[in-house]
This record gives C-alpha cells, structure tokens and sequence, in this order.
C-alpha cells in the first residue's frame, strides 16, 4: 500500500473547466458538492483506502524562522497574494494508477448547476523512506 495526498485549491492550481468561485453557488450546490465529497470518503472507508481529510480555512499565514531570540516572520495579511489549499484527503493505495483514478472522480464533484467542476487536484505520494545517495 501507498500513501498519496489529495490536495484540493482555492487557487494556485490551473482554473477547473466548471471555474465559478463557490462564493457564486446556491446553498444546495454547496450541500450536493460536500455530500458529493463525503460520500466519496465513506466509500473509501469500506474498501479501505481512506485515511483522513480535513477542509480548510481561506486564511493562512506564511511562517518562517528568523533566528534565536527573535519572533517569528510572517508574510503579512495579503492571503489573496498567495496560493490556498481548500482542504486535503490521504488514501491508501494500492498503486498509483489507483491514486490517479480517485482523484480524477474527486475531480468531477459538482459545482455551479450541479455540473462536474473537472478541478485539478494536486497528487503528493507521502515520503516513505529518504532517498539513497550514491556517488
């Protein structure tokens, strides 16, 4: 088994073929797109492939260290500057071709008139082990 993250974005990622910002939906195209989704993920669940996901806020902070003694460095309160994870799923799979194929049908979850958004997700494998240096 392998691990892969799905990433989902707010933006940052090339725009869906159903691209109308979720701000422009009606109450039941969020509520057919979230059961879309979670109904995706309790099926995952029975076949064992699911292993977690979380949505996420908007608003985020870049974050780095700037040395002992000294508070943290931000990039400031210009969220729309920047690219926004809308939320993240992690399966476990059998393969990789597997992996594809679960983000592509997470990809046609509905959106504006209950159409396929056709989203383009972002599909990490999770590091197992730290590559061998050989000279």
């Amino acid at each position: 088994m392998a691990k892969y993250l799905l990433l989902k974005h707010y933006r940052g990622a090339p725009a869906a073929i159903n691209d109308v910002p979720m701000d422009k939906w009606s109450p039941e195209e969020i509520s057919a797109h979230i059961q879309y989704m979670s109904d995706f993920a309790r099926r995952l669940e029975a076949t064992g492939e699911f292993v977690a996901e979380q949505a996420l806020q908007p608003a985020g902070t870049w974050v780095r260290y700037d040395g002992e003694g000294r508070p943290p460095v931000t990039d400031g309160p210009f969220a729309e500057t920047k690219d926004l994870i809308a939320g993240w799923m992690l399966i476990d799979v059998d393969s990789c071709d597997r992996a594809l194929e679960l983000a592509a049908e997470l990809s046609a979850a509905p959106g504006k008139d209950g159409k396929p958004i056709h989203e383009w997700l972002e599909l990490r494998p999770i590091l197992t082990s730290l590559p061998t240096i050989t000279e």
